[in-house]
């Protein structure tokens, strides 16, 4: 286990191969900038991570011994923010780089740093050196600090070689640090599944019995963990360390019981399929949607529960809209979803009992509907997982492609086919000389 009396090593740049070009040239000015008003200042973080990596960083984070308020009189783009953390953002036009100021351990002792009665820190402005940085900071690989002036790499925690080797591990001891911030487990898998990384034994080995710490976490920040650690680019493998760490039954309830629900394994290979698709349009600079992700992830138990309403006597869309209103409350309870989602995956969800009705004038409003790609979109994903609406979905597929007159050949005379969700047909009373309704319009 890691000291802090290990000193630390000074990487030159003939060892560590970081090639200066690839360094952000507003980063450099800025850390230039504060050097030459005589503060330390370097990169930290994921960027140093993976410019070592050969990966292209999405940020360029700074840290330095210079406080806040030093930092904002050294730039007239500064902007501080943050309670828990106090943090400068230099702006440049709409981008912006954060500047971090050195910090130390949290002391319950210190105004400035607290923990709460579980060990989770709940407040953390205790200015720092260096030295006392590198120790709060969560795995090693992320504790490496770079200077692109000078070209020297201060490595205090054996980052490096475990860069090297593909470890994911805790600075300090791990039951402690994961109770400082539970999050810190999410943390650990996604990097694991992004780097391909392995998670050192001494690391993984509290991580299942701390997995009920993520409930202690407000639903607001764990919705935004959600979507860092599915919508990545490495959801499918996520997803999978989420399981194998028995977490994912402290994220995303519903969905965990769903799977052991399901014994036919079609609702798995739904969500399996939906993010092996999502990190295939990642690649390819697509975008994608957190409604449709909510959709696939609830869609278990909104599919039974709508069936069991239209059994009682319930109207289909009724059924749905219940069933849809139940799940996201019962999911509400652990991580949040903001309505501008909810409503998309509610949408979602109500459309697929519109793909049914197969006349040409209900087709074409269908067609029409700002969510339909979404929606046919998920019914293919429904078809291909194994819900028994192939015949559906390849209908669908005909008719979005064919041009007008053909369009109306494939509704002529097709009369409305039971979807995958049941469907209670009324027999309407009819007098003995009225007319039969027809059931195709």
């Amino acid at each position: 286990m890691l000291s802090h009396e290990d000193a630390a090593a000074h990487v030159p740049s003939t060892v560590h191969h970081i090639p200066p070009d690839k360094v952000c040239g507003r980063a450099k000015d800025v850390i230039r900038r504060l050097q030459k008003a005589g503060y330390e200042a370097y990169l930290v973080g994921g960027c140093v991570r993976d410019l070592l990596l050969g990966l292209v960083p999405k940020d360029f984070d700074i840290a330095t011994s210079a406080r806040p308020e030093e930092i904002r009189r050294l730039f007239n783009s500064c902007r501080l923010i943050g309670r828990r953390f106090r943090l400068a953002h230099i702006y440049y036009g709409r981008d912006y780089l954060e500047v971090a100021t050195f910090r130390a351990p949290h002391d319950d002792s210190d105004d400035g740093g607290k923990v709460n009665d579980a060990g989770r820190i709940i407040h953390d402005n205790v200015y720092g050196t260096l030295d006392e940085d590198v120790w709060r900071r969560d795995f090693t690989i992320n504790a490496l600090f770079y200077n692109p002036i000078s070209g020297e790499l201060l490595d205090f925690v054996g980052g490096l070689e475990d860069l090297r080797h593909g470890k994911i591990r805790l600075i300090g001891d791990p039951e402690q640090r994961f109770r400082e911030d539970p999050v810190r487990l999410l943390r650990a898998i996604r990097f694991a599944a992004k780097l391909g990384f392995e998670i050192e034994e001494y690391t993984r080995q509290p991580m299942t019995s701390l997995a009920i710490l993520l409930e202690g976490v407000s639903s607001a920040r764990l919705f935004d963990e959600i979507i860092k650690l599915l919508h990545s680019g490495d959801g499918l493998n996520t997803f999978r360390l989420l399981r194998e760490y028995d977490l994912l039954q402290h994220l995303l309830p519903l969905t965990a019981e769903s799977i052991e629900e399901d014994t036919s394994g079609n609702f798995e290979r739904m969500v399996e399929m939906s993010l092996g698709n999502t990190d295939q349009r990642l690649r390819e600079g697509k975008s994608v949607m957190p409604g449709f992700l909510y959709a696939v992830l609830l869609w278990h138990k909104v599919y039974l529960a709508a069936h069991n309403l239209e059994a009682d006597g319930m109207p289909e869309i009724q059924a749905l809209n219940v069933a849809a209103t139940d799940a996201l409350r019962d999911q509400v309870d652990f991580t949040a979803v903001p309505r501008r989602f909810s409503n998309i995956t509610r949408e979602i969800w109500a459309l697929q009992s519109r793909f049914h009705y197969r006349d040409l004038r209900r087709a074409s409003a269908l067609l029409g509907n700002p969510r339909f790609r979404a929606a046919y979109d998920f019914l293919c994903l429904r078809a291909e997982s194994g819900e028994p609406v192939q015949e559906e979905a390849e209908w669908w597929t005909a008719f979005q492609a064919a041009p007008h007159e053909e369009r109306e050949a494939l509704c002529k005379g097709v009369t409305d086919k039971k979807g995958g969700l049941r469907r209670r047909k009324k027999r309407r009373k009819t007098s003995s000389n009225a007319k039969s309704a027809s059931s195709a319009e």
